[in-house]
């Protein structure tokens, strides 16, 4: 049986430190779907289109990842495509306290799905959409955050004109 994991986020934008942990999926998983999910708690800066857009360009080398848009419960979603995990990216014990409640309720949810936690690389671990929108908004460098095929489009965006 194909194991099919799913990444959510709402990757605005997606960073290397979110491509790190798709990578890192994409060894464990037969097939890894990214969505790019819509949460009423967060503003954006790109719609869901550019987002997707974003992902679809970075990912061009990893050939059992696909991306989508979840724009209900990720629990219906994960039952719908009959994904066996959900991969969630840890940074800090501060997001574990939020994802582990959010684990627990889409296991109430859909009790066939498993929340996979991995734990981020070292080099990525202060790396957040947040950090890169706040540094590009202020001129600064995110070369080293971002993958070079959607660094204009973000640059362009974010750049505030100070």
């Amino acid at each position: 049986m194909e194991k099919i994991a799913v990444c959510p986020g709402s990757f605005d934008p997606v960073t290397y430190g979110h491509i790190d942990i798709i990578r890192r999926a994409s060894k464990l998983f037969d097939r890894v779907i990214v969505t790019v999910s819509l949460n009423s708690q967060k503003s954006t800066s790109f719609t869901v289109d550019e987002r997707v857009s974003m992902i679809k360009k970075v990912i061009t080398n990893f050939k059992n990842v696909e991306v989508d848009i979840c724009t209900g419960l990720l629990a219906e979603y994960c039952k719908k495509i009959k994904a066996s995990a959900i991969v969630k990216g840890l940074r800090a014990v501060s997001d574990f306290e939020y994802e582990f409640q959010q684990a627990l309720a889409n296991k109430t949810l859909y009790p066939q799905g498993e929340t996979v936690f991995l734990t981020t690389s070292a080099e990525n671990m202060y790396l957040s959409s947040s950090v890169v929108k706040e540094i590009a908004r202020y001129g600064g460098d995110i070369s080293s955050l971002v993958p070079g095929e959607i660094l204009e489009e973000i640059v362009a965006r974010l750049v505030k004109n100070i």
